[in-house]
């Protein structure tokens, strides 16, 4: 645990880029054979890939969106649950040079009509289901949405119409297996324009916050002291959100993968029981939620350390931590929850 904070000494070169920052820079190294993310669907089951193998994905999709003809600065939206398609689509975007849009599952088809027409998004990717459920109102409202050509279906069980609407819509598995060869990533500036996060729209219509590729260089004094990660064993970490949350993007995803780290995701019923039961299946070293998450596991289990001993610490963002909470959990635990302000 860090007791003292040096000074923090800046070193961001003058081209950077995400995607690659967080799959090719592991590769030729011992984490490339490292297992990069664990997804547990309620559904689907166990899914996993290593960092080699989520490099070679983000370089089809990549060339998927080459093949489009989507150009540097086009907009990428991407509306998925959590899934091994999520860093693929977020990742892979990015090393073409595109722009990606996460959003999240809980948006309507209106929501992602106002998302489409905002960004300007070229290309939509999106989980089968949710596309049957919303292409109808989508398709009848193209005129509203004029940039949005290409739809990319993830976890579909039958090919879709190919043409829906005057929409491209194909699926994104048969799409990367039909690409034979890449090409190289696109060699961003560290200023050049990476993600665009929409607000909450607390106050109004959601608006759109642009990310330089040098924002995850940005994240990395948090990443070291927050997270506190080891130097003698390969964390492994669990985050209980969604991918579409900024909190989640960086400290689930960006940064452990940036750091050769393991992420561990879930997609399904929100249950305190299940985080208990995943941290122990997958060992996990280090848990991130929120404080609604700790309450509920305070007050709707009975466990303790002995059940999950493979955890070194937990953290938590995104609303205040009470000091109730914090000290019930020192006292069931024997654990620090590292809190963040967000």
């Amino acid at each position: 645990m860090y007791t003292q904070f040096p000074t923090w000494v800046w070193n961001i070169p003058q081209k950077f880029n995400i995607g690659v920052a967080c799959t090719d820079r592991h590769l030729g190294t011992p984490a490339a054979q490292q297992i990069a993310m664990i997804v547990e669907d309620d559904v689907l089951g166990t899914s996993s890939m290593t960092f080699a193998e989520l490099a070679k994905r983000t370089d089809q999709f990549a060339q998927v969106l080459r093949r489009l003809n989507v150009q540097l600065g086009d907009r990428v939206l991407i509306r998925l649950p959590n899934s091994l398609d999520y860093p693929i689509a977020f990742l892979g975007a990015m090393k073409m040079g595109a722009i990606s849009v996460p959003t999240s599952t809980l948006l309507t088809a209106e929501e992602v009509i106002y998302l489409a027409k905002d960004s300007g998004a070229r290309v939509l990717v999106i989980d089968a289901q949710a596309w049957g459920a919303m292409s109808a109102q989508i398709t009848q409202q193209l005129n509203q949405i004029p940039h949005l050509k290409h739809i990319l279906l993830t976890q579909a069980q039958a090919a879709p119409a190919p043409n829906t609407g005057g929409l491209n819509v194909q699926l994104l598995e048969h799409a990367i297996l039909a690409v034979e060869a890449c090409g190289p990533a696109h060699q961003t500036l560290a200023d050049d324009p990476a993600y665009l996060v929409y607000t909450s729209g607390t106050t109004g219509y959601p608006k759109g916050v642009l990310h330089a590729h040098r924002a995850l260089l940005g994240r990395q004094p948090a990443a070291t002291y927050w997270f506190n990660y080891a130097n003698d064993l390969q964390d492994r970490i669990m985050h209980s959100g969604k991918f579409n949350w900024t909190y989640v993007l960086g400290s689930g995803l960006m940064d452990p993968l940036y750091l050769g780290k393991t992420v561990i995701v879930h997609e399904g019923k929100n249950d305190a029981q299940k985080w208990l039961d995943l941290i122990q299946k997958h060992q996990a070293t280090i848990f991130i939620g929120v404080p609604t998450i700790y309450r509920q596991l305070l007050q709707k289990t009975q466990a303790t350390r002995a059940e999950i001993p493979s955890i070194r610490h937990f953290m938590s963002a995104g609303e205040h931590l009470s000091d109730e909470v914090l000290s019930q959990w020192r006292e069931r635990f024997g654990l620090d929850i590292y809190e963040a302000v967000g």
